[in-house]
């Protein structure tokens, strides 16, 4: 018995002494320390990267890891501000565009009175309404009248950084019957007149900025843009809401078969091109956020933008990557939810379905790529665009690639077979565009688009119709052509204005652009 128990305790003495050994061996001091330091907070002495080898003595970056590892974040932060400011430099593109054609005042309109052809580079613009363009500037005019006439098709303001202000004409309040507008300048403490739906006279909106772009648009009439060219320059009255008695005279500037460009750098330039938006406008224009991104890279209000050399040549960089990283977004979109139908190649404009980018699939975040992917492209933001609207506004499905999902190549012939009875109220259109560019594709043909108003098809027996896409037409098949270039690259866009219910429902399916055999 007394053996017994002295076994059972010899035994227990032997496993407590083990089990003391085992936990005294684990718990053994890192060196340099008085105690075990768990090894997922150490920083080793080097460590492999991208950009190569970071060198650390006792966990303090060498002089050169130092400098590689600061070269890298400004170039990331670079990379950033391409990615994010998109918006800001296209709308500035625009302006400049528009400054370009001499349109540098607020009573200057520029008007695509013969169309937009494939001259002016404009992003992902239609060959199919007739444009009509002005820039307001709110810090030198203060609060400022536009009056749109009736019959106005879809119309926008955006302000300096593409955000969107009010809508006007069709999908705006005046619902196409025409009115008065007044934007207000950010941070306007002045008296505000009563608004129209209050029994006013004007339709206000408050702006953001000081910049804001109004984009009109008119429908052709028996397929030609005289009634809506006529409308604009006869209806269209801009003018300080301090001079309403005494209004400037009126004066439009045609950007028909002309040569200028809107579309925003790609290279340094793009910054410099930032930085005069953020002189401009006010400075609660962006939130701390955004201004802190661009400070990061040396874009400060008030302060000059003069990067040294090194920082140029970061720039350099990252503005060519963040190029390339939107072209990728844009050409090659990785998220699935953009395709219009299941296995399809059409495309949305964005995967997500808000004007703001916020995210219903990830908790109301607002989506950076989808963003990236519809300002690299087009122009217009509203939510007239996302929103279902039954023949109201207008609806898009954009192919970048053919069925084996190769991008289309203009040497090639393809065919694209558009159903009977298209789901638009107002009409529908096909446009081939450069991906170089993003703007209408310059070919033999000025005008790169084919319009259900303006041009006369060749119908199937169905009532469907196809359309080719090549160097050459197929023989025949002149009226249903759209001419494409050998040695370069197009995408397309499909528009319906005034979309119906079977387009929303996918009752209506559009074909898949194909090669033809």
């Amino acid at each position: 018995m007394t053996f017994t128990r002295n076994r059972g305790l010899v035994a227990a003495l032997a496993f407590a002494l083990t089990a003391t050994a085992h936990v005294s061996a684990s718990a053994q001091p890192t060196p340099g320390f008085n105690q075990k330091i768990p090894g997922k907070i150490m920083t080793p002495a080097k460590v492999e990267s991208p950009f190569g080898a970071l060198n650390f003595v006792d966990g303090v970056p060498t002089a050169e890891t130092t400098q590689r590892l600061y070269d890298n974040l400004d170039y990331m932060r670079g990379v950033e501000v391409f990615l994010n400011f998109i918006p800001a430099t296209s709308m500035e593109g625009l302006r400049l565009g528009a400054i370009e054609r001499g349109a540098s005042k607020s009573h200057q309109v520029l008007i695509m009175d013969q169309l937009l052809d494939s001259n002016p580079l404009f992003l992902t613009g239609n060959t199919d309404t007739v444009y009509c363009m002005i820039f307001l500037d709110l810090e030198a005019d203060g609060p400022t009248v536009v009056e749109v006439p009736a019959g106005t098709g879809p119309g926008t303001v955006d302000d300096a950084f593409f955000r969107f202000v009010i809508d006007m004409g069709g999908p705006g309040p005046d619902a196409g019957k025409g009115g008065k507008y007044l934007i207000l300048p950010p941070g306007y403490k002045g008296e505000v007149p009563k608004d129209k739906k209050d029994g006013g006279e004007y339709f206000v909106a408050q702006s953001t900025s000081y910049v804001n772009w109004v984009a009109l648009r008119g429908f052709l009439v028996d397929g030609k843009p005289d009634a809506a060219a006529k409308m604009f320059k006869e209806g269209i009255k801009v003018y300080p809401l301090s001079k309403a008695a005494n209004p400037p005279k009126m004066e439009f500037i045609s950007g028909s078969k002309a040569v200028f460009n809107t579309v925003h750098a790609n290279d340094f330039e793009f910054y410099e091109e930032l930085d005069h938006v953020i002189q401009k406008e006010p400075i609660d224009f962006l939130d701390p956020e955004l201004r802190g991104q661009l400070a990061s890279i040396g874009i400060v209000k008030g302060k000059k933008f003069a990067p040294d050399a090194r920082m140029k040549r970061l720039l350099t960089t990252a503005v060519a990557v963040g190029n390339g990283t939107a072209r990728a977004i844009s050409f090659r979109d990785r998220a699935t939810r953009t395709a219009v139908y299941p296995n399809s190649r059409w495309q949305s404009l964005s995967a997500v379905t808000d004007y703001k980018w916020l995210d219903k699939e990830a908790e109301g975040s607002r989506n950076f790529d989808a963003r990236t992917k519809f300002f690299y492209g087009y122009t217009v933001n509203t939510p007239a665009m996302m929103a279902k609207l039954i023949g109201r506004g207008s609806q898009y499905a954009i192919s970048f690639a053919d069925t084996a999902g190769e991008p289309f190549d203009g040497a090639k012939t393809y065919k694209v077979n558009v159903p009977a009875n298209v789901p638009a109220k107002d009409f529908w259109s096909v446009v081939v565009y450069d991906p170089q560019t993003r703007s209408e594709l310059q070919t033999s043909q000025p005008y790169p688009g084919l319009n259900s108003t303006r041009n006369k098809f060749i119908a199937n027996a169905d009532g469907s119709v196809d359309i080719y896409f090549g160097p050459k037409a197929p023989a025949g098949k002149e009226a249903n052509w759209l001419a494409t270039v050998p040695g370069k690259g197009w995408f397309s866009i499909f528009r319906l204005y005034g979309p119906l219910d079977a387009w929303y429902d996918k009752t209506w399916r559009l074909g898949e652009i194909a090669p033809v055999k």
